[in-house]
């Protein structure tokens, strides 16, 4: 067992909390220092909450100045991901461990370029999404295509569970409901795993937690 001189890094998704990631949490807890925090994904933009959910969670995992970790690693859902790709673009962990995303919208996601296409939908979004929610589109100025490839050691996992109808007639390819299996992907990856499971509960699933704690520990995923 680890000595927890390793902290691991929890960024939940749009309109969540960190109880959405509390189970996977627990699991983790026996091996790694958590923290798992609250930040107000809905409130600014993909920018801002980089420097406050981010950089605040960094600051937490190392606040005890008794302690100096070998790693710090992060777990993200959804929005988080591109929150901790925006951090890492301008700022840099010497004690960089390595990163599971699950669903991640790295190219973005075509329901919000569907949300977006007419004012009254645009206006509904941004309502309940926040300007965040509005920056994560599939388009070549849209926050996450902006950000280029990534340089750390990152594991993808992504969902081709779709169970609204009406989403599926947006989403044309496997998806997991919100996010594409393709948009998912990003350069510089170092593995890719596709399993299904749905985007708003997959980090409840058991063969999503084994395969958490398999990239954290390896760096890679363990197939059969």
């Amino acid at each position: 067992m680890a000595q927890k001189n390793e902290c691991v890094v929890m960024l939940h998704g749009l309109s969540r909390t960190k109880y959405s990631l509390g189970k996977l949490a627990s699991e983790l807890r026996a091996d790694y220092d958590i923290v798992n925090e609250t930040y107000p994904s809905r409130s600014y933009t993909v920018e801002a909450l980089a420097r406050l959910a981010v950089g605040g969670a960094v600051a937490k995992c190392g606040q005890d100045s008794s302690k100096q970790y070998a790693k710090i690693h992060f777990v993200t859902h959804s929005l988080g991901g591109i929150l901790l790709r925006q951090y890492l673009s301008e700022h840099k962990l010497e004690n960089m461990g390595n990163v599971v995303m699950l669903g991640p919208p790295n190219k973005g996601s075509e329901l919000v370029d569907f949300f977006q296409s007419s004012p009254f939908l645009s206006l509904t979004f941004n309502t309940l999404n926040g300007p965040a929610g509005g920056q994560l589109g599939t388009g070549e100025y849209s926050r996450p295509n902006q950000l280029g490839a990534v340089d750390f050691p990152l594991g993808v996992i992504a969902g081709t569970r779709n169970y609204n109808l009406f989403y599926r007639r947006i989403l044309n390819n496997e998806s997991d409901g919100k996010v594409t299996v393709d948009s998912s992907k990003v350069e510089g990856m170092a593995d890719h795993l596709v399993l299904p499971v749905d985007h708003t509960f997959m980090m409840l699933d058991r063969r999503v937690i084994t395969q958490v704690k398999q990239f954290l520990k390896s760096g890679q995923f363990k197939r059969e």
